[in-house]
């Protein structure tokens, strides 16, 4: 396979993600928590670095490629561990820690407050048994393979 295929591959994937988790949101009414968003901005990160890989020789962006999937592949992982109970997660969008612990029962019950906020050490949906934050960290790492492989061709 080419260099060129590879990082089309890998760049594509990350924009098959991004799709699928918009699709998620505005077609399926599924809304992303603050630990799924950060997980889409390295997916956005790839698909611009492999429109500029295609451009360059050099293995110089596939490996910022590989470093951009591998870093919402850890974001997956951490996110996978909160929703599991493993670790804490942020405290502005789990349970834990005294997020809401300074408002007062007039501040909780406003109804000029936030409505529908998604709580990150939930999980909205799933299959297999995995959530989404666990399919996107094993996605995400067979992109790192593939920016990896097109790193190594020159």
């Amino acid at each position: 396979m080419t260099r060129k295929n590879l990082i089309l591959l890998a760049a594509g994937g990350s924009a098959l993600l991004l799709l699928g988790a918009f699709a998620f949101q505005h077609i399926g009414g599924l809304a992303p928590c603050k630990m799924c968003l950060w997980q889409r901005w390295p997916h956005a990160a790839a698909v611009l670095i492999g429109v500029l890989a295609i451009a360059s020789r050099g293995p110089a962006l596939p490996a910022l490629g590989a470093l951009a999937a591998l870093a919402t592949a850890a974001i997956g992982g951490y996110h996978t561990g909160v929703e599991r109970g493993w670790w804490e997660g942020p405290a502005s969008c789990t349970g834990a820690g005294n997020g809401l612990g300074g408002l007062s029962g007039t501040d909780l019950l406003s109804m000029g407050s936030p409505a529908g906020v998604v709580m990150c050490d939930e999980v909205a949906w799933q299959m297999l048994g995995l959530s989404m934050a666990s399919w996107n960290m094993l996605a995400s790492l067979g992109l790192v393979l593939l920016w990896i492989l097109a790193a190594r061709r020159n």
